[in-house]
């Protein structure tokens, strides 16, 4: 099994959990970094885990985009699954209201965290043909409002909307699309909310287990829903949040 990672940032990213238990599962791995700032963080995690392939991707950037899916038809010829594991908005907007976000900032916000899916989703079809299955991370925060998640709540909800458009579109295919929400994590993104201290502290309080997930938690059931395991998942919102979702607020 052979599939491209994109969105790894440190070991404390969703991303990391994933690629660990697919590589213990004997997966081979090819991964991005966003920029030669990040690369330092990305390339020890890419050899610890004997990622065959590391390159660098801003998915605003489409020529980046076009080299990494050009390397990968070349090195492999063909791709068994995708995590998108990408979230992205303009401070400014992120801790405001959404009432007050700019045009720019949303768009902005839209376009790195929810269409660079799509985007991806399109490059990895051809190289798909016998099937696959595509993975991509949300949040609670995408059906009810959350304090401090702001402008993301929206962009989530399209991020989960354009994964079962995708499903029922690439299912004739064979390619499977997933999106998975998770508890609140303490990843370097999440670290950019307001508030998030106080999220974290009242999942951990109401969720039924009483205890906030781990990124490896995380890693185990992205790894199922990538794998023929979950052969027959697809257009699905998954969540692993230790029933956080189920408690009302």
């Amino acid at each position: 099994m052979r599939g491209l990672i994109v969105g790894l940032a440190n070991d404390q990213s969703l991303a990391w959990g994933c690629a660990t238990t697919l590589r213990a599962a004997g997966a081979e791995l090819a991964l991005t970094y966003l920029n030669d700032r990040a690369k330092r963080f990305v390339e020890p995690l890419a050899q610890q885990v004997g990622a065959e392939m590391l390159l660098p991707l801003d998915v605003t950037a489409p020529e980046q985009m076009d080299a990494l899916f050009d390397r990968v038809a070349s090195r492999w010829g063909g791709l068994d699954f995708l995590l998108h594991s990408i979230a992205f908005a303009p401070k400014e907007d992120l801790h405001g209201r959404v009432t007050d976000s700019s045009a720019d900032g949303f768009a902005s916000a839209m376009d790195v965290s929810c269409h660079s899916l799509i985007r991806l989703a399109h490059r990895a079809e051809p190289l798909m043909q016998n099937g696959g299955a595509i993975l991509t991370m949300s949040f609670y925060g995408s059906e009810k409002v959350v304090p401090g998640y702001g402008i993301m709540g929206p962009v989530k909800a399209a991020l989960e909307a354009s994964v079962r458009y995708l499903a029922a579109e690439l299912g004739p295919s064979g390619i499977r699309v997933n999106a998975l929400s998770t508890g609140p994590v303490r990843t370097r993104a999440a670290s950019g909310l307001s508030h998030f201290d106080a999220l974290m502290a009242r999942a951990a309080e109401t969720a039924p287990l009483h205890q906030l997930v781990t990124i490896e938690q995380v890693g185990e059931m992205g790894a199922f829903l990538l794998s023929d395991r979950a052969r027959f998942v697809t257009g699905q919102t998954i969540y692993v949040d230790s029933g956080y979702n189920v408690v009302a607020g």
